[in-house]
């Protein structure tokens, strides 16, 4: 357990891997707990020091009183960084995350590469979910309890055939979430960073390698979201992954893997 300050802020880490190899640090989502990488961090961590940290609002960082920005949450990434005298490191970002990564890359320069898996630009070109699917992920149907609304809520961001195989993983996945995702307020605080967020007229000036990786069938942030990123970004490789979701990074763990390696691979 290791913890970085950032003005009056904690910001919780983990570190694994071997020491003396290149830092892989991975940033989650709106809301997700450090437990959403557990599917990359295990193989990452054969061959990458791998960093996962905490979100302010989530886990065991602290949750200030928000409105957060996206510009905040980078700083907290930088702190983590340089409380581990890491100089440099390949960011990893997904979603949030993504939109997290890609401001570090502007504000601060340990970015080595940049991995952007299914998230936006922002700005007015971005696609938003549907109107439908946005009321899904806040709904809190009459009768469930906390369970039940997390999996309702979750329900957009999976295909109905992976939710119908894996009813066990899903049940540790809520666990999972009950114990390390953001509280309300903090979501929320999280939420309004993800409202503001726009870089869609400074990509050009990333010039590091990046990698855009995104589900064809997401539909929380929707793939010509990844279009946008792969057209804007100078030194871009983009990796559409066909009939994913916006967790495609779990349902198609072993294929994410095998790309996230092959790119940090090609640039260490």
């Amino acid at each position: 357990m290791s913890i970085a300050t950032n003005g009056d802020v904690d910001i919780y880490y983990e570190v694994d891997g071997p020491a003396d190899a290149e830092t892989v640090v991975l940033v989650e989502g709106l809301g997700y707990g450090r437990w959403m990488w557990q599917w990359q961090r295990e193989a990452l961590a054969e061959r990458y020091e791998t960093i996962v940290w905490d979100n302010r609002g989530t886990g065991d960082s602290d949750a200030p009183d928000g409105p957060y920005t996206v510009a905040e949450m980078a700083s907290d990434l930088e702190a983590v960084l340089d409380d581990r005298g890491t100089e440099s490191a390949h960011v990893v970002g997904a979603s949030m995350g993504g939109m997290i990564a890609q401001r570090y890359a502007l504000d601060h320069d340990r970015a080595a590469t940049l991995s952007l898996l299914c998230t936006s630009p922002g700005g007015d070109e971005a696609v938003e979910a549907s109107e439908a699917v946005q009321r899904r992920m806040v709904a809190e149907p009459e009768g469930y309890d906390e369970r039940e609304v997390i999996r309702h809520r979750m329900a957009p961001a999976m295909t109905d055939e992976f939710r119908e195989a894996n009813d066990d993983l899903l049940e540790r996945i809520v666990d999972w979430r009950l114990a390390g995702d953001a509280v309300e307020a903090a979501r929320e605080a999280q939420l309004a960073a993800v409202g503001a967020f726009d870089v869609s007229d400074r990509l050009e000036e990333i010039e590091i390698p990046a990698l855009v990786a995104h589900g064809t069938a997401d539909r929380v942030v929707p793939f010509e979201n990844g279009e946008l990123l792969a057209d804007g970004l100078p030194n871009v490789r983009f990796e559409p992954f066909e009939g994913g979701p916006h967790l495609f990074f779990i349902e198609q763990s072993e294929a994410v893997n095998e790309t996230l390696l092959g790119f940090l691979d090609s640039h260490v």
